[in-house]
Order: C-alpha cells, then sequence, then structure tokens
C-alpha cells in the first residue's frame, strides 16, 4: 500500500503559497474596493451637495491655510446662518439697524467650538465656567474684491482673531486674509492691519446683536495674533473630532 502522508516541509510550502495567494487576491481586493468606493464617493458628489459643515474638509494646510465656507458678504442685510441640520442657509434674521459685516463672514469647516477650546479660553482669560458655543468656529476673511453673495468656499490665511464672550459661552472671530488678494495677502498678524479695520470688526462684533432696552451680553477680551489664531483652529479641530466621536455612540 502507498503512504499517501504529506511531509511537514511540503504542509508548510503549501500554507506559505496559500498565505501569499492570500495576500494577492486581499490586496488586489481591498485595491478595487478602494477605486470602487473612491468612484461612487465622486459619483455621489456630482449628484448630493456636501454638506458645508461636515462634508468640507478645511484643507491639508490647517491651520496656516483654511478651507473657509462663506455665510454672508458686506452687502447682505440680512443675516443668513447655516442650518446645521440641512446644510443650507437660512434667513437668521433681518438687520434691523444699519450693521454690516466689514468683510466675508462664515465659518470653518469641521470645527468645533468645544470643551478643549472653552478651556483654552478659560486659561488665557482668567476665568471659570466658560463653555464653547457648540457652533463651527466663525471666520472674517478680508479681501480688496467685492463678492457678490455667500454661499461659496475661499481658501484663506488666519492673521489673527478677536476672543469674544456671548455671555458665558466662548465665541471667538477669527481674521483671516483672502489667499493670494492683491491687497490684503501682504499682511501677516493683526497687528499690522490698520486700525481702522480692526476697530470696524471689534465694533460689528460688539452691537450687531444688540436691541433697545436690552444689557449688551457681547464682550471682546483680547485681540490676538497669528500664532494664537492657529492655535485657537487646532482646539477647535480636535474638539470636532471628539464631536464625531460622541455622535457615533450615540447613533452607534
Amino acid at each position: 500500500m502507498k503512504n499517501y502522508a504529506v511531509s511537514p516541509q511540503k504542509k508548510q510550502k503549501t500554507r506559505r503559497d496559500k498565505k501569499k495567494r492570500y495576500l494577492c487576491v486581499n490586496k488586489h481586493s481591498n485595491a478595487m474596493y478602494n477605486k470602487l468606493n473612491d468612484t461612487i464617493t465622486r459619483l455621489m458628489g456630482l449628484r448630493y451637495r456636501s454638506h458645508p459643515w461636515h462634508g468640507i474638509e478645511v484643507g491639508k494646510e490647517a491651520p496656516q491655510i483654511v478651507t473657509a465656507f462663506i455665510e454672508m458678504v458686506p452687502t447682505d442685510t440680512v443675516k443668513y446662518e447655516l442650518d446645521k441640520v440641512n446644510g443650507f442657509l437660512c434667513i437668521d434674521r433681518p438687520q434691523r439697524y444699519s450693521s454690516v459685516v466689514p468683510a466675508l463672514y462664515g465659518f470653518i469647516p469641521q470645527s468645533y467650538c468645544g470643551e478643549s477650546f472653552a478651556q483654552h479660553c478659560m486659561e488665557q482669560i482668567k476665568r471659570e465656567n466658560i463653555s464653547g458655543d457648540r457652533d463651527p468656529l466663525d471666520i472674517c476673511i478680508l479681501t480688496e474684491k467685492n463678492i457678490a453673495h455667500g454661499d461659496i468656499i475661499a481658501s484663506a490665511r488666519p492673521i489673527g482673531g478677536l476672543r469674544m464672550l456671548d455671555g458665558s459661552e466662548a465665541d471667538d472671530k477669527i481674521i483671516a486674509v483672502l489667499k493670494n488678494d492683491a491687497t490684503y495677502s501682504n499682511y501677516n498678524d493683526i497687528n499690522e492691519l490698520p486700525d481702522v479695520v480692526t476697530e470696524r470688526l471689534k465694533h460689528y462684533f460688539l452691537t450687531y446683536k444688540d436691541m433697545p432696552g436690552e444689557k449688551r451680553r457681547v464682550e471682546i477680551t483680547h485681540t490676538y495674533g497669528r500664532e494664537e489664531a492657529c492655535e485657537v483652529i487646532r482646539h477647535c479641530l480636535n474638539d470636532y473630532k471628539s464631536f464625531l466621536e460622541e455622535m457615533h455612540d450615540v447613533l452607534g
């Protein structure tokens, strides 16, 4: 009778061959999946609009260069704000008084003013019981160009910010210049701006929520430069990651 027993060496070679085939097939399967997934994502992008807060990338050069979603421009007489559920701009409120936003105004996608941002704010202003406003981080973009409308994205370079409190909520405004702008791209820090530009920004944010007979809730505690602006952005980008993790746990 013939001996059909397989030698240990042959068994080991068979296992190596199977593993090699598996890795080869798995590699091609992953490549095919990624290619298919990328194609589906691109096709969905043609049919469905990305959510401005969650679906737009902040950019690989963030926080030095960021992509911003613009909600309002200086010619708007109505305050527009992103509806965070459906991703469309909605009318927040008509401007009752002659309060005109002095720059392009919007927010940094995939940012969130949460716990880390609030803690950083408290450390800087030496106060307690401050929370983030649970919104994306606001940004104002200076440009010489007349932009006709919002609901657009723009590349901007942060040069500073306004540390702002709305009651007990931190509500900073990042000040940036439009990338490659003919006039403002020469400015690298908020301290280099003409005083009138900075004061105009401060005046707008201190007064745009004012109502007759009501006490002002808004205050600007500090004006900070480019490095601090980048640090604030980093905190808000990290807070967004934590925010997403919490949402995944809830939906989970």
